[in-house]
């Protein structure tokens, strides 16, 4: 599979709660995501809560499109990526 940064825009900020509910909600978002092969690996999140950049594995660029509308989450850019670590020289 093929790595992605996601960069999303909450303008109201985001409303996913550290509690059940917002455990619920990620297992939704976790299934949709299988339907196309898509993995959310783990996300960064501002201060305010306004910006996410979330990574990804996907087969496409496509499939986190549809699986983001499918989740009712906004996409500002998809970026592919690679891992690089200061000891990748090693």
């Amino acid at each position: 599979m093929t790595r992605y940064l996601v960069e999303r825009t909450f303008p109201d900020g985001l409303g996913l709660s550290a509690d059940q509910t917002g455990a619920q909600a990620s297992n939704a978002v976790i299934g949709v995501n299988n339907q196309e092969q898509v993995t959310w690996v783990h996300s960064y999140v501002t201060p305010d809560k306004r910006r996410t950049y979330c990574i990804y594995d996907a087969p496409s660029p496509e499939a986190i499109r549809r699986v983001a509308e499918r989740n009712n989450l906004p996409v500002d850019r998809i970026t592919e990526v690679r891992v690089l670590d200061p000891y990748f020289h090693y």
